[in-house]
């Protein structure tokens, strides 16, 4: 009985953080117009990942931030065919901010606030870091191979440029909202029931 609350408690955050990333990325993004009738975008759905990988761990936060931009892909006319590409890249980010904060740095049990922040750092960079280089590369064979775009050399600079951007922006925001939320979620015994299942906080 325990464990089911445990699931669905989970499940709601999952779905709670698929809508937060899908509004974050929908109507707070800067798009780009690029040549070929393409785009790239200015926004903050990352930062939506990794929040959720250091609030609930690296595949639930992922999972949650992946549905969200997915569905703001397949809702744009220009992003549509991109869907599969951001699905699998988010559900990425989400896992290696949690490999990396949780697996490694065991946020979930520290008292230690320079502990908590310099895991939590290192795992938004690690995760968004894979971002940066796999984003723009998966999306320039993705273009290349799959769609048979030949504008893909051309967009591959201004998406490399975007990326980084949106690394820089999402690994400040993440952090400094998951330092500023981690007290409050802790002391409502909130944070206890959405940590990863492998490193439980049994302290409120």
């Amino acid at each position: 009985m325990k464990n089911n609350r445990y699931s669905l408690q989970r499940t709601a955050a999952i779905g709670m953080l698929a809508a937060l990333s899908y509004v974050v990325f929908t109507f707070l993004q800067i798009k780009i117009s690029l040549p070929g009738g393409d785009a790239t975008s200015i926004h903050l759905g990352n930062a939506v990942c990794v929040l959720g990988a250091l609030v609930m761990g690296g595949f639930a936060g992922g999972l949650g931030g992946a549905i969200g931009m997915t569905i703001g892909d397949l809702l744009d006319p220009i992003y549509i065919i991109y869907a599969p590409k951001t699905f699998v890249l988010k559900l990425c980010i989400g896992l290696l901010t949690g490999l990396v904060a949780h697996r490694l740095g065991k946020i979930e049990t520290s008292d230690d606030p320079k502990h908590v922040f310099r895991w939590s750092l290192l795992g938004a960079v690690a995760g968004l870091g894979f971002n940066v280089v796999f984003d723009p590369l998966l999306g320039y064979f993705y273009k290349l191979v799959i769609l048979g775009k030949p504008a893909a050399e051309l967009t591959l600079a201004w998406n490399i440029g975007a990326t980084a951007i949106n690394a820089v922006i999402s690994t400040v925001a993440a952090v400094a909202v998951y330092l500023a939320l981690r007290p409050v979620l802790r002391r409502a015994g909130i944070a206890r029931k959405l940590a990863p299942a492998y490193g439980r906080m049994d302290r409120a």
